[in-house]
């Protein structure tokens, strides 16, 4: 993989969008059993509607860890200095999720160049569901 060079990106510089496919009911199931997480309101449609969900919505974490892997599908995990969200929605099955991430700031502190990018998830109806920034040591 390709280190990030600080020179390579200006301010406003996009990185290489992720795009999820739609998501599937059974991928929460597998996301479930991958983290162990099996709260009802995310596998279980009947009991998600009970609880006035109107369905079943995915882990926040598994939208994390879509951004997650666009910041890895762009940066050498050693690269990254920072990396942190706050969930904004629910997304729900049937949903499709873009995750996409600009550069906000360039800067030098302590010899050390730094490349802070914002990053998001939003869904096929533009609702974002996850944002939060990406801090890259870059060369």
């Amino acid at each position: 993989m390709k280190r990030i060079a600080f020179n390579d990106y200006e301010v406003g510089a996009e990185i290489p969008e992720l795009k999820s496919g739609v998501i599937q009911h059974m991928d929460l199931v597998r996301y479930a059993g991958a983290s162990g997480d099996f709260n009802p309101i995310h596998t279980d449609p009947a009991f998600a509607n009970q609880v006035g969900l109107g369905g079943t919505i995915a882990h926040g974490m598994y939208i994390m860890a879509m951004l997650g892997r666009l910041a890895t599908n762009w940066a050498p995990a050693a690269q990254i200095d920072f990396f942190g969200v706050k969930f904004k929605g629910m997304s729900r099955p049937g949903q499709t999720i873009r995750c996409k991430g600009v550069v906000k700031k360039k800067k030098e502190e302590n010899g050390k160049k730094i490349l802070q990018v914002n990053i998001e998830a939003v869904a096929d109806d533009g609702e974002t569901k996850v944002s939060g920034e990406l801090q890259i040591a870059a060369d």
